[in-house]
């Protein structure tokens, strides 16, 4: 019964986190980490599947097993962070939302910035 929910929740975000690659407000990264987590208690098949994938294998794998990722990853992911972001900021027009937007940005830049950078 566990590796079902863990099998459906590892879809879900997978889902999710293929979506994020299109929205600004909804991120990809944690989606796809969840997903591979989920897969590894559920589905050998799609947690293979996905450590293999062309676009986040090595991402992922590199997340999980070094902790960390490289310094062209770390730039990228900022820089579409502040685009995607400033976009949203362009967008919308209520004081709460730009605010946490700004906090968001605030956050996973220095959750990324914190990562280990691998060669």
């Amino acid at each position: 019964m566990l590796k079902k929910v863990f099998l459906i929740f590892g879809i879900i975000s997978l889902g999710l986190g293929c979506i994020g690659i299109f929205l600004p407000l909804l991120p990809t990264t944690p989606f796809l980490l969840l997903s591979a987590y989920c897969f590894s208690k559920s589905s050998e098949k799609f947690h293979t599947y996905l450590l293999e994938n062309k676009i986040f294998g090595q991402y992922i794998r590199d997340y999980q097993e070094k902790k960390g990722i490289t310094l062209k990853n770390k730039i990228f992911a900022i820089l579409l962070l502040i685009v995607s972001i400033t976009f949203s900021l362009s967008r919308i027009s209520n004081l709460h939302l730009k605010i946490f937007l700004i906090l968001v940005l605030i956050g996973v830049s220095y959750h990324i910035l914190k990562l280990k950078t691998l060669k």
